[in-house]
């Protein structure tokens, strides 16, 4: 196995400039950092991160801590997103899914602690509060999706839901929709609750009638336990008279979409022309593969 003096013998400098550019240390030249990388490429050397964890206290690992979100359909981006901003620093990603269990995230944490994390990331699979506790000594942490209640020194990074409830409600009107339905997410979850609001705020201020009729749930059953009852639902609204329906359906994200895209295909309404469909999220192996997109 090659060594950090045999890659300070090629390039021509000493050890301690191999282990500064390893390290990504600064106060090595461009030229001399090139040469060293050169040789590390040509002897296939792997610094001993080992060694570099007893002198820095850092790994050079960035954690994932996750609900449910690597078995998720939009995982792969949040994942790739994650991966593509880290290797500009040279780090590397350790994913660990906890299931959506106390005892499970409690274990992740303390392995975590073990291998000297440099930080970490949690996200969850929809937009929550969530209890935050980790177990001391806390790492930098980072929640995705989520916020932690009572924790206002916690960074977090939240979809705007209001604003994309506002965002679709106003779409829709631009258009000239006056009658309006929404099969929404499952109202117990804070997402449903926030597009819902800027939905019927933006319905009031525009001096839109609400048809409380028409504002049904594309789930049924408990967070997490929920299955999907879009089609049914859609086709329910869709089945009155054209002077008693919806000209358009606001979606709570593209599954819903689609099965409210069904629905109207199944009573053999034309979309958009008899009635259109507003999706939310686009998630494009749905949203860029029905017809029309």
């Amino acid at each position: 196995m090659q060594t950090i003096r045999d890659v300070a013998a090629m390039a021509g400098v000493s050890d301690k400039t191999v282990s500064r550019v390893v390290n990504g240390e600064p106060n090595v030249s461009a030229k001399t950092r090139e040469r060293v990388e050169e040789a590390i490429a040509a002897l296939e050397y792997i610094p001993n991160m080992g060694a570099r964890l007893t002198r820095t206290n850092r790994s050079g690992v960035i954690g994932l801590i996750t609900d449910v979100v690597s078995t998720t359909p939009n995982s792969v981006d949040i994942i790739r997103g994650i991966q593509d901003r880290i290797s500009t620093e040279k780090q590397s990603l350790l994913i660990a899914n906890t299931s959506g269990t106390r005892e499970e995230e409690q274990r992740v944490w303390r392995t975590f602690q073990e291998h000297r994390i440099d930080g970490v990331l949690f996200a969850t699979m929809y937009h929550r509060h969530i209890t935050f506790d980790p177990p001391k000594p806390a790492m930098p942490t980072v929640l995705v999706n989520c916020t932690a209640e009572g924790r206002d020194d916690v960074p977090a990074v939240v979809p705007d839901d209001y604003q994309g409830g506002q965002a679709a409600a106003e779409f829709a009107l631009d258009a000239g929709h006056r009658r309006i339905g929404f099969v929404t997410l499952n109202p117990l979850i804070l997402a449903a609750r926030l597009r819902g609001q800027a939905f019927e705020k933006t319905m009031q201020e525009r001096g839109v009638t609400i048809r409380r009729d028409w504002i049904r749930s594309g789930y049924a059953g408990g967070v997490g336990e929920e299955r999907i009852c879009a089609f049914d639902v859609a086709r329910d609204i869709l089945s009155a008279p054209a002077a008693d329906r919806p000209t358009v359906l606001l979606a709570g994200n593209d599954e819903i979409a689609m099965q409210c895209l069904f629905a109207a295909h199944a009573l053999h309404l034309r979309v958009p022309d008899d009635v259109a469909i507003i999706g939310f999220d686009d998630f494009q192996k749905i949203s860029a593969q029905v017809f029309p997109r």
